[in-house]
């Protein structure tokens, strides 16, 4: 099997490996790495349970190889706590109570991070619309969007 060198920053980590061309960088992250926050669901990116930032922007990590993220950084949810303070989109999920069995807790926070990124002020409707490729079997999805705006309204780009 072919073999591919990549070097990527993680978490603000910069790692190199060889990985095989086949490799997804979601198998990577969980497999080579040890971050499990990192979920795979469907394996089709359809769940979203998977996505994470790559270069700010969510991506479904099931759907790209390691191989195609040489040269990038990735973000996953380990990455997101600071010091031990949980970034603010991670706080609102708590407080609103926006999590229940926590499977697709870590791709609905990174994809609620990238739209805080592009849109620090979202409607409810863009809230909505953003989050509609990330699927919750456990919380009707309510309080997700409300900690999605509770972290919008929290932001500095809010006041």
């Amino acid at each position: 099997m072919q073999r591919i060198p990549i070097t990527l920053t993680v978490n603000g980590r910069t790692v190199s490996a060889e990985v095989e061309a086949r490799t997804t960088l979601a198998d990577f992250l969980r497999d080579r790495l040890g971050l499990t926050g990192t979920k795979l669901g469907c394996e089709h990116g359809v769940c979203g349970s998977c996505t994470v930032l790559w270069d700010g922007e969510a991506v479904r990590s099931c759907l790209v190889l390691a191989a195609q993220a040489d040269g990038a950084t990735i973000t996953t949810i380990e990455g997101l706590a600071s010091n031990g303070t949980l970034h603010p989109v991670q706080r609102a999920f708590w407080e609103q109570h926006a999590l229940q069995c926590g499977f697709c807790t870590p791709g609905m926070v990174l994809t609620a991070v990238a739209l805080l990124t592009e849109n620090p002020d979202p409607s409810e409707d863009e809230i909505r619309e953003a989050l509609s490729g990330n699927l919750c079997r456990c919380t009707g999805y309510q309080n997700i969007v409300r900690a999605v705006r509770a972290a919008a309204m929290s932001s500095p780009a809010s006041e």
